[in-house]
């Protein structure tokens, strides 16, 4: 059962995580800007990159693919030794039962129960001050690189733009491309500070647990697995629900940032015709189209996680039976 729920978190936070990856980016159209030839093309690139957000994040970032895999075996380094400390009340619980047979006995060659208690302390210092360093060593490392591919992201949409035809931005509003620049690319830049480290250290529990059950308990183990592949299914499914949601989110979030270019525009004309109340009205009608296109896709998002362990629960009596049997 343990395992079983550290799996479904796990794709959990996997299938979120490319939900929203490839929402902000497909719905932005940021490679399309920064890669396309032209407008023609931008939807193309945009379908594309709705189908492998986490491959075209890769492909963009292949100079800086260097910093990503020093930042990523700091996150699993980091998650390693933040799974010791269950192992090492284990060996306690092993130290006090057997005493002179212990595996710190052995390991270490100590057979008084006192000083392997010490033996353990010290292991157990040792692998606190390395966790709490890596921690550090991965934030720094994911911040900074999420600041870098942030401002390239940016510095080539915006290069792009500039290299466009008039006609089209003929059919492009003010406010889409200002949230594209600015909200969007602020997406991208939340995802790799946090969203990336969440989705690598979930993986490396869930492959360092179920290699701990292989070996400690291999009966157990595959029946503990049994649901993955009907969790696979429904995150992924989620997934699929999730991204149009955000990017009718994004639209309407750049509607209501061109109601404020314009307003902001034009606001020497609406104090001579003291139009304030008009434009106020205005306002709030597309802030509440933004606000319910939020709610619609808070909804599905809330029952993304806590639909998981009811898909666990409907599976565990299938395995206490396969169990018995």
């Amino acid at each position: 059962m343990l395992a079983s729920s550290i799996a479904a978190s796990g794709i959990a936070v996997l299938a979120s995580g490319i939900a929203v990856l490839g929402s902000s980016i497909a719905a932005s159209g940021i490679a399309a800007l920064a890669r396309s030839g032209g407008p023609a093309q931008a939807p193309v690139a945009s379908r594309f990159m709705a189908d492998a957000p986490l491959k075209r994040l890769w492909r963009y970032a292949a100079n800086r693919r260097r910093a990503v895999v020093v930042a990523s075996t700091y996150s699993v380094l980091n998650r390693l030794f933040d799974l010791a400390p269950p192992f090492l009340i284990g060996m306690a619980v092993d130290i006090v039962v057997r005493e002179e047979s212990s595996l710190v006995a052995d390991v270490f060659g100590v057979t008084n129960l006192l000083h392997q208690l010490f033996v353990l302390g010290a292991v157990n210092a040792v692998i606190w001050a390395l966790e709490s360093s890596f921690q550090y060593l991965f934030q720094i490392r994911w911040r900074g690189l999420a600041q870098d591919i942030q401002h390239d992201a940016r510095l080539d949409a915006w290069r792009h733009i500039q290299t466009l035809d008039m006609a089209w931005f003929e059919d492009r509003s003010t406010g889409g491309l200002l949230a594209i620049l600015n909200d969007d690319v602020n997406q991208l830049e939340r995802f790799l500070d946090r969203g990336a480290n969440d989705i690598l250290q979930t993986a490396t529990t869930v492959i360092a647990v179920g290699l701990s059950f292989l070996i400690l308990a291999p009966q157990v183990a595959p029946l503990a697995f049994l649901p993955v592949p009907l969790i696979v299914w429904g995150s992924f499914r989620f997934q699929r629900k999730l991204e149009p949601r955000y990017l009718e989110v994004r639209e309407r979030a750049g509607d209501l940032a061109t109601s404020f270019a314009n307003d902001l525009g034009g606001i020497a004309t609406i104090k001579a015709f003291g139009a304030h109340e008009r434009e106020v009205e205005r306002i709030r009608v597309e802030s509440a189209r933004y606000r319910d296109s939020n709610a619609a896709a808070i909804r599905v998002s809330s029952a993304f996680v806590p639909l998981i362990p009811w898909r666990s629960c409907w599976a565990s009596p299938r395995r206490w039976c396969l169990a018995a049997g």
